[in-house]
């Protein structure tokens, strides 16, 4: 009986750990997909794309570790990578997930 409690309790904190992972990831895609967007906006206006990306990625509790963009004013792509933070308190494990989105200007 001690036994099988030893396991459901493993596999219990396997599956939070596993939820908190996939929770980050989905966090990290939106403040990149958000970031891009935005970047992308901003550069349409005549602004520093890549600098609205940042503050938006830091707005969402993420860090932006690239911004590229490829193009001119008219016709480019902007390209954000955003780094979320995971804490699971175990050594070895990932400490942080990443994401990357695209976007360009509305046609």
């Amino acid at each position: 009986m001690v036994g099988v409690l030893g396991v459901l309790l493993a596999l219990g904190t396997a599956a939070i750990w596993a939820a908190g992972y996939v929770a980050a990831a989905h966090q990290a895609r939106a403040a990149a997909d958000l970031a891009a967007l935005s970047a992308a906006v901003a550069i349409e206006a005549g602004e520093d794309g890549c600098a609205v990306a940042r503050q938006v990625a830091a707005d969402n509790g993420t860090r932006m570790s690239t911004c590229d963009r490829v193009g001119d004013q008219v016709d480019f792509v902007v390209s954000v990578e955003v780094v979320r933070p995971v804490r699971t308190g175990v050594a070895g494990l990932p400490t942080e997930v990443t994401a990357v989105a695209h976007a360009g200007p509305r046609r």
